[in-house]
C-alpha cells in the first residue's frame, strides 16, 4: 500500500471520526425522566388559575402545597427555574459555556455545597426539609411529564438543591460577585491600610467611613411602606410591598398563593426556584424588602511564606492553606464538553484567591448558615407581631431593610442586617490585614440593638433603599450616632425616600385611594439632584438654539414624568446619558456632591438635544413617545421613571432613540386591614403570570394594567377564587405519560 492510499484512508478515517463527533454533539436527544414522575396520589393538592392565571395551590400538608407550587411555577418559567438550579449546583458552564464558568468556580471556591451537606440536616428543622422535598417532587414531576424542555443531567432534584439556591443567591444581593471580580483585575483595586489608633492629626481613628454606594451588582430601587390606624382616614393598616427588580431572569417576581392545611396560607412575590412567598402576606401580617448596602464582606490580604506559596502568618504562625483544585465542566459544542481544573484555597478567614498582585481571603456576613429557608417558612407562616419577629431575629438572614404591618395596627421598619463586630482601628472599607485573629470577626450585633422603629409618633415608616435614620418624620427615628462607622449604615436618601416622607408627612387622614396614588408618584422633589440639575440647565447660557427651546420646557416642568411631560423626556434622558458617561447610579439620589458637576450635567444634556433632533425632529417629544413597555406584540407608553415611587428603568433602543422598560416596579402588592382587622389586597405585574410562554394569555395580560397604575385584586378565599376561576387542576392529571 503506497503512501497516497495511506493517506486516502487516513483522511476518511479522520472525516468519519469528525462526522461522528458532530453526530453525537448535536443529535437531538429528549432524556428519560418518567421514573420520577410521583406516584398517584402521593400528593394532595390542587392548581386553581383565576382569570388572571395566578396559582392558588391548596394542599393537604405544606410539603403538598409546595409539590403545587413547584409544579405551576415550572408551568410559566420551567427553563428559568433550571437555570437557578444549575447555577447553584456549580453547572452553569455544562450548559451555557465559558462565559458560565466564573459562576461555578465561586460555587466551588465557596465550598457551597460542603455547607449543604454538613448542615442539610441540622440546620433545618423536619418541617422545614419536608417542604423543600416536595418542592423538588414537584420539579422531578413536572420534569417527568416535559422531558423534551428538561436540561440533560439536571434530575432528578433533591431539597438539598432549593436549599442551596438560597444560600447561593443571597450573598448576590450585597455584592459578594462583585468583590470576587474585583479580586480577579490585573492590579491590586484597594490598599492595604495597617491598623491606626489616630489619624495623623491625632483624632481617634473610627474604622471606616460608611460608603453610600449601591453593591455592585444593584442597579435599581424598592420602596416599602407601612401607615398606621393612627394615620389613616377610617382606622385603617396599609402595607405597600414593592421591591423593583428586573422584569425577566432569575429575580424576577412571579406572584402566587399558597394554602395548606398546616397554617400555611399566604400570597405575594417570589422567584424562580423559591418555595416560598419571599414578601407579601398572609391573613394577619404582611412584609416587604428593600436592598440595603451596609459593609459586609471583607477582604484580608494575607502574608505570604517566601519559602512556601501554601502558608500564610497568622497570629505569628505559618498556617497551611487548604488546596483544592476543583473541576469546572464547560460546553465545547453541541453536547461535547471539556473539564479543566481551577485552584480554589480556603484559609481561617474562608474562601481564599491567589493573584499576582497577592492572596485575598473574603468573609462575608452568613457565612456557612443554611437556615435561610427555614426563616423564610416561620415568616410566611407567622400569626403575630411577636412570632415574626422572632423568626427574623433568630433566623440568619444577612441583609434587606424590611416594612412589616399586621392587623392589629401594628408597623414596624427594621435594618435587618448581620453586622460584623469589627476590631476598631482598621479601615474596613479597605483591604485589612491578615495575619492577626484580631482582624477575624467571628460575632455580629445583636438583633435588638439593629436600628428599627416599631409604632412611631407619626404613624408611618418608610425605607427606599435610604437611610434607616430617616425612616419616619418626628421621634422614633434610631441614633446614627450608636452605631460605629464599621458598619457602613447608609445615610443617603433617594428621592424615593424624601418624596415618601413628605407625602405621607403632610397628609394626617390617608385614605386608601390616597395612599395608593402616593405609591405611584412620578415625581422629582423639590430640592433633590435632579431639581438641582434643573437648575444648573436653564441657568445655562448656551449657544444652541434646541437647547435653548428645551431650556424653555423645563422652565415650567412640573418635575413629573407622566405620558405627556416634555420636561421629562428632556430631564430624564440627560440621566441615562450621565449614566453612560460619569457612571452614576439611577436608583439613589447622590448624582451630586459627587465628582460630577454642572459641566457634565450640561453635556449630558447636550447629547439628549442632539438625540431628539435626530430621532423626533424636535425636542419638545411627550415621554411617553420616548418610555416604552414592551412584550410580545404590546408596545405601550409607560410614566415613571429612575428614583420616582412610580419606578420604570430603560434600555436605550439605538435605531430610534427609545427606552425600552428592563426594570423597577415589577411586583406591586398594596395591602389594607380595616379597623376590624379584615384583609384584602390588590396587585399588578409588569407582565402577567406566565413569565416565559408567549402564546399564553397570561403572558402580557396585566401590562395594560400597569401603563395605567391599575391594579388588580386579590383573592384569598375559595369562594372568591372559584367565582374567577379560569381552571382547575392536580398536577399532571392533564397529561398522560407515554
Amino acid at each position: 500500500m503506497n503512501w497516497r492510499k495511506l493517506l486516502l484512508i487516513f483522511v476518511l478515517f479522520l472525516l468519519i471520526l469528525i462526522g461522528g463527533v458532530l453526530l453525537y454533539a448535536f443529535w437531538p436527544t429528549t432524556p428519560n425522566l418518567a421514573h420520577l414522575a410521583a406516584p398517584a396520589g402521593s400528593h394532595d393538592v390542587r392548581i386553581l388559575r383565576d382569570e388572571w392565571g395566578v396559582p392558588h395551590v391548596f394542599g393537604r400538608t405544606d410539603a403538598d402545597a409546595a409539590f403545587g407550587l413547584a409544579y405551576a411555577h415550572a408551568e410559566d418559567d420551567f427553563l428559568t427555574i433550571q437555570q437557578i438550579l444549575a447555577a447553584s449546583r456549580g453547572q452553569l458552564g455544562r450548559y451555557y459555556g465559558v462565559d458560565a464558568a466564573p459562576n461555578d468556580y465561586m460555587v466551588q471556591l465557596l465550598r457551597l455545597w460542603e455547607v449543604v451537606d454538613a448542615n442539610y440536616d441540622t440546620q433545618l428543622d423536619g418541617e422545614t426539609r419536608a417542604l423543600l422535598d416536595g418542592y423538588a417532587a414537584g420539579l422531578n414531576h413536572y420534569a417527568a411529564l416535559h422531558a423534551e424542555a428538561a436540561l440533560p443531567g439536571l434530575f432528578p432534584v433533591r431539597g438539598q438543591d432549593i436549599a442551596a439556591g438560597f444560600l447561593h443567591k443571597t450573598p448576590l444581593f450585597f455584592g459578594l460577585d462583585g468583590v470576587l471580580t474585583e479580586l480577579f483585575a490585573e492590579e491590586r483595586q484597594r490598599p492595604l491600610i495597617p491598623k491606626q489608633t489616630t489619624t495623623s492629626d491625632g483624632r481617634p481613628f473610627f474604622n471606616a467611613i460608611a460608603d453610600d454606594s449601591l453593591p455592585p451588582t444593584v442597579k435599581y430601587g424598592s420602596n416599602v411602606i407601612a401607615v398606621g390606624p393612627g394615620r389613616s382616614a377610617n382606622g385603617e393598616t396599609f402595607l405597600a410591598v414593592n421591591s423593583h427588580q428586573p422584569w425577566t431572569g432569575p429575580v424576577a417576581w412571579y406572584e402566587a398563593h399558597i394554602h395548606s392545611e398546616q397554617g400555611w396560607d399566604a400570597v405575594g412575590g417570589l422567584f424562580p426556584g423559591a418555595p416560598f412567598i419571599l414578601h407579601g402576606h398572609n391573613r394577619d401580617l404582611g412584609w416587604g424588602f428593600t436592598v440595603s448596602s451596609p459593609d459586609l464582606i471583607d477582604v484580608f490580604v494575607l502574608d505570604i511564606n517566601p519559602d512556601n506559596p501554601n502558608q500564610y502568618r497568622f497570629d505569628g504562625q505559618w498556617l497551611d492553606l487548604e488546596v483544592r483544585q476543583a473541576p469546572i465542566t464547560v460546553k465545547l459544542l453541541g453536547r461535547l464538553t471539556w473539564t479543566v481544573r481551577r485552584e480554589v484555597l480556603w484559609s481561617v478567614y474562608g474562601p481564599t484567591v491567589r493573584q499576582l498582585h497577592g492572596v485575598y481571603a473574603v468573609r462575608y456576613a452568613g457565612i456557612g448558615e443554611l437556615g435561610l429557608a427555614q426563616q423564610w417558612l416561620r415568616l410566611n407562616k407567622a400569626r403575630n407581631f411577636g412570632e415574626w419577629q422572632a423568626a427574623m431575629r433568630d433566623g440568619p438572614l444577612p441583609t434587606f431593610n424590611v416594612g412589616y404591618a399586621d392587623r392589629e395596627g401594628n408597623i414596624y421598619y427594621l435594618y435587618n442586617a448581620r453586622l460584623p463586630l469589627r476590631a476598631e482601628g482598621y479601615d474596613w472599607s479597605q483591604y485589612v490585614p491578615g495575619n492577626t485573629s484580631e482582624t477575624l470577626w467571628t460575632e455580629y450585633l445583636p438583633f435588638d440593638q439593629l436600628p428599627q422603629v416599631l409604632n412611631p409618633p407619626s404613624g408611618f415608616v418608610q425605607n427606599s433603599n435610604s437611610s434607616p435614620f430617616q425612616t419616619t418624620l418626628g421621634d422614633g427615628n434610631p441614633d446614627p450616632a450608636a452605631y460605629a462607622a464599621s458598619f457602613g449604615i447608609e445615610t443617603r436618601m433617594s428621592n424615593r425616600a424624601q418624596r415618601s416622607l413628605s407625602l405621607l408627612g403632610s397628609d394626617l387622614s390617608i385614605t386608601e385611594a390616597e395612599f395608593t396614588a402616593y405609591k405611584f408618584d412620578t415625581e422629582y422633589g423639590a430640592g433633590s439632584d435632579v431639581d438641582k440639575m434643573v437648575e444648573w440647565i436653564v441657568a445655562a447660557n448656551l449657544p444652541d438654539d434646541n437647547a435653548k427651546a428645551g431650556q424653555a420646557i423645563l422652565r415650567g416642568w412640573d418635575r413629573r414624568t407622566t405620558l405627556d411631560s416634555r420636561g421629562a423626556t428632556l430631564l430624564v434622558l440627560t440621566l441615562y446619558y450621565l449614566n453612560e458617561t460619569e457612571g452614576v447610579h439611577l436608583s439613589v439620589d447622590k448624582l451630586i456632591g459627587n465628582d460630577m458637576g454642572q459641566t457634565a450635567v450640561l453635556a449630558a444634556y447636550q447629547q439628549t438635544i442632539d438625540q431628539l433632533m435626530t430621532q423626533f425632529g424636535t425636542v419638545a417629544v411627550p415621554w411617553g413617545s420616548v418610555n416604552r413597555l414592551q412584550r410580545g406584540g404590546l408596545d405601550l407608553p409607560v410614566g415613571g421613571a429612575p428614583d420616582t415611587l412610580y419606578a420604570v428603568y430603560g434600555e436605550r433602543e439605538a435605531e430610534n432613540g427609545r427606552l425600552r422598560g428592563i426594570a423597577g416596579d415589577s411586583y406591586v402588592l398594596l395591602v389594607t386591614w380595616d379597623a376590624a382587622g379584615n384583609v384584602h389586597s390588590r396587585s399588578l405585574h409588569q407582565f402577567g403570570s406566565a413569565t416565559l410562554d408567549e402564546n399564553s394569555p397570561h403572558y402580557a395580560d396585566q401590562s395594560p394594567l400597569f401603563v395605567r397604575q391599575q391594579l388588580k385584586p386579590v383573592w384569598l378565599d375559595e369562594a372568591e377564587i372559584r367565582a374567577h376561576l379560569q381552571r382547575e387542576y392536580r398536577p399532571g392529571e392533564e397529561i398522560s405519560l407515554p
